[in-house]
């Protein structure tokens, strides 16, 4: 089959020919109709995030945001059989034994395979998934508007969802790309009053579009100086990989409210202690989502509160596309189809 391999970091991926994978007896074999492009591509391809590098399977296929349909699977798989549309998302495998899983925190499974991390993934004309994380599609999302949510839209609808806002409080989006187009959406669906930051007044023209009431250009002192003078926000949910971004999202939060951490420079983080307690900020992280939170996201796109603005490119442009993406260039989500 043909695959787009990331053979050594910071190297560009090989369009070359590579074995078939076989399922095992609890795998599906899956025919790629779309995978997503996640920034998170671009960190494990670079080997900038250290704690990441050292498990990364080489040479891999990456991908983790796949939508197809099942074309065999094995012989003792009965929740799937042929012809279903499935996506098969970050979280590849998680083991239900462990601590995490027992509590319902599959996410964070101690022995969890990644999808275009520790495994092939979805940059590929197919591939090999555990029948039991493979999810089905709704029938009325195509593969190219699932795909997106396999990712981008679970991983902050797992933020939002955690975070508990409050009808009518103050959602601040820092960042509107992939991630953040879709938590304008979400954070609409929730209630809450959205207000949208990036350095880019097309994306926030974007975010306006999608139900953003406010809009704040990033990088201008005096903007985000208004946000904070209006009163800041009851939440900050950062999905941009640049640090300056969460040193923006800080400033502009109100007393007692919550960081929601999504995006991941790959330089560290902080805060000076003595604000963070004189203001009760609150810090959480957010690692992509369960199974359950899959299915909600799913169901909330079936139903028609979100929905992927996405872009197709060829297989054959992986390298043009994540280029584009670590240049801010890419509005919404660009997916790749093997063709």
């Amino acid at each position: 089959m043909k695959a787009a391999v990331l053979h050594e970091f910071k190297t560009p991926l090989k369009l070359e020919q590579v074995d078939l994978p076989k399922p095992g007896d609890e795998d599906v074999l899956v025919e790629v109709e779309a995978c997503g492009v996640c920034h998170s591509d671009l960190h494990v391809a670079s080997g900038d995030w250290p704690q990441f590098a050292k498990i990364v399977k080489k040479p891999l296929i990456l991908g983790h945001e796949v939508a197809g349909r099942v074309v065999e699977r094995g012989a003792r798989v009965r929740n799937l059989t042929t012809g279903d549309r499935v996506g098969v998302p970050w979280l590849n495998w998680s083991c239900g034994e462990c601590e995490p899983c027992r509590e319902g925190n599959e996410n964070l499974c101690a022995r969890q395979k990644i999808t275009g991390v520790t495994v092939d993934g979805g940059y590929a004309e197919f591939i090999r998934a555990p029948a039991s994380h493979a999810v089905k599609i709704p029938n009325n999302l195509s593969a190219v508007e699932a795909a997106p949510l396999f990712c981008a839209g679970v991983t902050v609808y797992r933020a939002l969802k955690r975070a508990q806002l409050a009808r009518g409080e103050r959602l601040g989006v820092f960042g509107i790309g992939g991630l953040g187009h879709l938590a304008v959406q979400i954070g609409r669906a929730f209630g809450a009053d959205v207000v949208a930051v990036d350095i880019s007044e097309e994306k926030l023209e974007f975010a306006k579009s999608l139900g953003a009431q406010e809009t704040f250009r990033a990088g201008s002192g005096d903007e985000l100086k208004t946000l904070r003078e209006t009163g800041g926000v009851h939440a900050a949910l950062v999905t941009s990989a640049a640090k300056a971004a969460y040193d923006a999202a800080f400033s502009c939060l109100k007393p007692a409210g919550i960081l929601l951490i999504v995006g991941l420079p790959a330089e560290n983080i902080s805060f000076p202690p003595i604000l963070m307690a004189g203001r009760e900020i609150r810090a959480q992280a957010s690692a992509v989502g369960t199974r359950q939170d899959l299915f909600e996201t799913l169901a909330m796109a079936a139903e028609g509160k979100i929905r992927a603005q996405v872009s197709t490119r060829p297989l054959s442009q992986a390298n043009e596309v994540m280029e584009e993406l670590g240049r801010g260039l890419v509005t919404g989500r660009a997916v790749l189809t093997p063709r």
